[in-house]
């Protein structure tokens, strides 16, 4: 299994990816599935910016088009060690194995910080009147 510290630099090799014209904010995001499959996205921004692609959100997209829905760990490398929006959140909640156990990892000053999904996010949204059948 790759370290909290391999798959941050995977995901500064993704953030060379991205496509940031307008902010030139470059994100990167690697994900590590439960089975130990590797996904990796950045962030597409558009000039309308609402119809911007959080580098979260386009790797837990390459993760499902290859028929993975778990995971593990996510990492995400920005230009000032940033964490995930509110959005990437509440997406990566729909993906985890469970909210205490998936972390998050950005880099910090000494190496990295990791979370848990719930320290992040305590009161994601949910409603027992919206179940997956």
């Amino acid at each position: 299994m790759p370290t909290s510290l391999e798959l941050l630099e995977l995901a500064a090799e993704a953030s060379q990816r991205a496509y940031a014209p307008y902010s030139k904010y470059q994100v990167g995001a690697c994900i590590l599935t439960e089975s130990g499959e590797i996904f990796s996205g950045a962030n597409i921004e558009n000039i309308s910016y609402g119809a911007t692609i959080c580098a979260e959100r386009t790797a837990i997209a390459v993760m499902r088009t290859a028929g993975n829905h778990r995971i593990r760990t996510i990492a995400v490398h920005t230009p000032d060690q940033g964490w995930p929006c509110g959005i990437c959140l509440q997406t990566i909640a729909e993906f985890v194995i469970d909210a205490d156990s998936t972390k998050i990892v950005v880099p910090s000053l000494n190496g990295f910080i990791e979370r848990s999904l719930r320290e992040l996010a305590p009161h994601l949204w949910s409603s027992d009147l919206v179940k997956k059948k």
